[in-house]
């Protein structure tokens, strides 16, 4: 019988392409004697100075400084050459090459992304007749595929909206489903009646809400679907973007605004208090600034809702081993681009694990077509998936990958669903 040739990666070849809000981003062929695999990589709207940093070129006349034909170089003349010949089942190997090739903590010298990384896992699925998921938990040990329960985004603030809405995003979780296609469903069922009611109370041009009206619209939409306790709700605050000093304007985006809305952080914690018992708010990402320790240590251990690190620990398992030691946070936001290889994010996930916490995946504000986090939720187990919400077809890519998954199962499929915290 003829003997198995081995995988081997002959070719790596990138390019730069358009994001979902149509910036720069880099996409990555990886040819193997098996075949081509491609994927592409998101970047986000904020990022900080503890996660991987984005290499963009700077250069005002293309793309207003946001091309990345440098990172695009880099991949083709450094990267390649290192990664031609190795055999990409071998991950940790492969992603100590491309630490070792960057030797910075930040990754400045390569643009931070999974591309090539994500599809290195493609390329072993073919070798190995495994799919992707399988082989993310065969890399971290993980034995039991877990499908996530999807953290839908319904309304936009802060950055990433032109409203006066301070947070940046208002969120639901189905978490009374008994499978993901059913909690799509809910998501999705939620959102249109969503429109219908912002339709009804503000007309057909929108809605300008602060935070209650948000959630206060929020809720009539869940009420309408009949899902009622079916259906919880998530804030995402990303509260540096209005921290000045040691007080959040909550008028940051307000013209001409009074100053009365400032708040100290022990005000904050008041609201958030009285929000969680007006609304049934379960999860609160990034509820004060990224280096406002005291307040989200105490605030986590009033035990009232999940308290979700984003900006506050940027997937760097420096901050994360901190938030643990002081319990500032029960919840691990990991955005892959963040944290560079795929072997890091099996890393910290097991840190987050090993601490009890819950883990949520997440996409970016510029997102692409590549439905890679998906796998990788399944894979590693995370409970829950941020992919923002049910509709658009960067977003659509990973929760339609997810019931492709929930299908391949069959019967051993499970839905994290009560669980979502655990």
């Amino acid at each position: 019988m003829r003997k198995a040739v081995p995988s081997e990666i002959t070719k790596v070849k990138a390019r730069q392409i358009l994001d979902s809000r149509g910036i720069p981003t880099v996409e990555v062929d990886l040819h193997t004697n098996k075949g081509v695999f491609r994927a592409s990589a998101p970047s986000g709207a904020s990022s900080g100075m503890y996660e991987a940093i984005e290499l963009r070129d700077g250069e005002k006349g293309t793309y207003l400084g946001n091309s990345v034909n440098r990172a695009v170089k880099n991949i083709n003349e450094k990267i390649s050459v290192a990664l031609v010949g190795m055999d990409p089942t071998l991950q940790s190997q492969i992603d100590q090459v491309l630490i070792d090739l960057d030797k910075t903590e930040n990754k400045v010298n390569f643009i931070p992304n999974m591309i090539i990384f994500t599809r290195l896992g493609s390329s072993s699925v073919e070798e190995l007749q495994v799919s992707l998921h399988k082989h993310i938990a065969d890399l971290s040990g993980q034995t039991s595929p877990l499908l996530p329960v999807p953290v839908f985004t319904l309304i936009s603030g802060g950055k990433h909206a032109g409203n006066d809405l301070a947070i940046q995003e208002i969120m639901i979780l189905p978490v009374g489903s008994n499978t993901f296609e059913e909690a799509l469903q809910m998501g999705s069922e939620t959102y249109h009646h969503l429109k219908a009611v912002i339709t009804e109370i503000h007309g057909a041009h929108g809605c300008n809400v602060g935070e209650d009206d948000g959630l206060d619209l929020v809720q009539k939409a869940i009420v309408r679907t009949g899902y009622n306790e079916k259906i919880k709700i998530a804030i995402g605050v990303t509260a540096t973007e209005f921290c000045i000093g040691t007080k959040y304007d909550l008028d940051f985006k307000t013209p001409n605004k009074s100053g009365q809305n400032f708040k100290s952080g022990q005000d904050m914690i008041d609201m958030y208090k009285e929000l969680c018992t007006d609304y049934p708010i379960v999860s609160i990402e990034d509820p004060f600034d990224k280096e406002d320790w005291e307040h989200v240590k105490y605030f986590t251990n009033l035990g009232i809702c999940q308290v979700v690190g984003g900006d506050l620990i940027m997937s760097n398992p420096k901050r994360i081993e901190r938030a643990i030691q002081e319990n500032a946070c029960n919840a691990l936001l990991l955005k892959v681009n963040q944290i560079g290889t795929v072997t890091e994010a099996i890393e910290v996930v097991k840190m987050a694990k090993d601490a009890q916490w819950g883990v949520v995946i997440s996409q970016r504000s510029g997102e692409t077509e590549d439905s890679f986090i998906s796998d990788l939720s399944v894979g590693l187990a995370t409970s829950q998936i941020k992919a923002g919400a049910p509709c658009r077809g960067e977003r659509l890519a990973k929760y339609n990958q997810l019931l492709r998954i929930e299908e391949e199962l069959g019967d051993q499929a499970v839905y994290t669903g009560e669980k979502w915290r655990n």
